[in-house]
């Protein structure tokens, strides 16, 4: 809508170019909606912007753009306010284009070309395959795809990828918990008790059981090459231990102990994700950088470079050098590399493959890993500015208002799978994405299994489901569907305005909502538009008798229907045509 408003306006500036009466043309021309319906449709500042440097005042500079107006069908008048602003009235046909743009293109009303074909690398979720998703990866989850989808709807080359932590410590100490619980279903006594670092939930059981299924007694080994010695008072240093027993008991077949847990909790994983809708063009694995030295080239060049010292048998990286608050350790003592070094290599990795721009979304707690990265990237003579972190908060489950724990041995919902169930893979998707992703967010479950209006996402999905609603009726009825054209003139009630104003909003939010990296932008658009839709609808006869009337009113319902398919499309929601 605004091209109707910034076209004549541009040819009004031009021609006071041309007639020496102001020197230059602006840079861009920004519109506004203003808050109340008295100021117009949109309004516009750049007489104040042009004021300063043609020495003019804003308001006679306004005055004389708008004589200089070429005249226009889309425009009905124009008014100066304030200190200078450009009031823009239109007239009701450039909201009736909103129907027929809506109607003709279909799905993809609404698309654009902001991002033009830029290649986007977006990585999400990412979670540790060493347990099921929880309902804090399916924030994540919900965010990363309905950006990736609205990134997509507007013109960017988006690759989704899921990066695979299946090398180090927290592997090894799921292959232990594995292994404890396999000698337990062969009735064997454990070389030590288990361990309260390591992994207890019943799906550990459930990989022993099927490791024992698989292999018999086969990885059985004799207790005294398991057992350790008695009182190590550091959990972690005797789980360390533990492992190295284990791995020295095992030998090769420690790699069938270690992708037991990997392999089932990752096909887990995925199907989980693919469930609940989100897919992933790439599952990246660390163990592959390790396996073809990606890791150890990285940490070499920054060697060679001089950004690396010793430090008590450890490898340090100067991070410090690079605005980190401290160095970080990239290769430990015992030869191990560190978490760091494997990100470091990964990020690289990534610019290398030509993303113009690399997106990680990590959870919020991982806000002090933002400049250890960035530096580290610097290090290595890349581009951070082509790095963009977003922070996913958690998610706090209530029922009603009761708050529900999230103790992964207590906790009612602590699957993502488990709150699927609850309440549906739409009410989990749409409720995901009603905040800014950095904003704690309250979940109630009981409010998202409500069929009311008090639950938003049934309330926008009936919206829907009521224009096919009323093509049934129409149907049964004899009464005669709108053709492709239709006398769009004929809807002329504030409320058949307003409504076709809101659909003209849609490609707005959706380039504002993609460009802020923000989805929950279109959950409070079609919140809004539903609304307007419900009361056109309660206070309007929609299938009036009268062909003309009656196919324009139809045409309207089909466009709101259109753009509210999309933008649940967007958030990953399903658009029922009955419900």
């Amino acid at each position: 809508m605004k091209e109707f408003v910034a076209k004549p306006l541009r040819m009004a500036l031009t021609g006071l170019v041309q007639a020496g009466k102001i020197k230059a043309l602006p840079e861009r021309l920004d519109f506004d909606r203003p808050k109340q319906a008295e100021h117009g449709h949109l309004a516009s500042n750049v007489a104040l912007l042009l004021a300063r440097a043609e020495g003019r005042k804003p308001r006679d500079l306004a005055a004389e753009i708008v004589a200089a107006l070429p005249g226009s069908e889309w425009i009905a008048r124009c008014e100066i306010a304030g200190p200078g602003f450009i009031n823009f009235f239109l007239q009701p046909a450039a909201f009736h284009a909103a129907i027929r743009n809506a109607r003709h293109h279909r799905d993809q009303f609404g698309a654009g070309r902001m991002g033009g074909g830029e290649k986007v690398q977006l990585e999400f979720v990412s979670a540790n395959p060493t347990g099921p998703l929880h309902v804090g990866h399916g924030r994540g989850a919900a965010y990363g795809a309905s950006l990736a989808n609205l990134l997509r709807f507007t013109g960017f080359d988006v690759q989704c990828e899921y990066y695979v932590n299946d090398a180090g410590r927290q592997m090894d100490i799921l292959a232990v918990s594995v292994y404890l619980r396999y000698l337990e279903e062969l009735g064997v006594a454990l070389p030590c008790a288990f361990p309260d670092n390591a992994y207890r939930g019943d799906y550990v059981r459930a990989i022993a059981a099927h490791l024992r299924g698989r292999e018999g007694d086969r990885l059985r080994r004799p207790a005294g090459a398991l057992a350790g010695p008695a009182g190590e008072a550091d959990p972690e240093a005797a789980m360390d231990a533990l492992i190295v027993r284990i791995k020295t008991a095992l030998g090769p077949d420690y790699g069938i102990l270690h992708s037991a847990g990997l392999d089932e909790i990752l096909a887990d994983i995925r199907d989980d994700l693919s469930a609940f809708g989100v897919h992933y063009d790439r599952w990246y694995s660390e163990r592959s950088l390790m396996d073809k030295g990606a890791v150890a080239a990285a940490v070499e060049r920054l060697k060679a470079d001089g950004h690396c010292y010793l430090q008590d048998g450890a490898l340090w990286f100067r991070a410090t050098a690079f605005g980190d608050d401290k160095d970080r350790v990239l290769l430990r003592d015992n030869g191990a590399y560190t978490y760091f070094a494997s990100d470091v290599a990964y990020h690289a990795e990534k610019f290398a493959r030509g993303f113009t721009r690399v997106i990680d979304m990590w959870g919020a707690d991982h806000h002090g890993y933002i400049t250890r990265v960035r530096a580290a990237l610097r290090a290595l003579g890349l581009d951070d500015g082509r790095l963009e972190v977003l922070l996913v908060q958690f998610a706090i489950l209530y029922r009603g208002q009761e708050k529900i724990s999230m103790s992964t041995r207590a906790g009612e919902f602590v699957t993502l799978r488990a709150l699927r169930e609850e309440v549906g893979n739409d009410a989990a998707r749409f409720f995901y994405v009603l905040r800014r992703a950095d904003q704690h967010l309250d979940f109630d479950l009981e409010l998202a299994k409500r069929h009311s209006e008090e639950n938003p996402v049934y309330y926008i999905q009936y919206a829907h489901a009521r224009v096919y609603s009323l093509l049934r009726q129409a149907d049964e009825r004899g009464l005669s569907r709108p053709p492709a054209e239709v006398d769009l003139s004929l809807l002329q009630e504030e409320r058949e305005l307003g409504l076709a104003d809101l659909l003209w909003r849609f490609p707005e939010s959706v380039m504002q909502a993609a460009g802020d990296r923000e989805p929950h932008q279109i959950a409070f658009y079609l919140r809004e538009l539903a609304a307007a839709f419900h009361t056109y609808y309660n206070a309007t006869r929609i299938l009036v008798e009268e062909d003309p009337l009656r196919h324009a009113r139809l045409a309207l319902c089909a466009a709101v229907a259109i753009t509210i398919a999309n933008g649940l499309r967007l958030l990953g929601v399903s658009a029922p045509e009955q419900m």
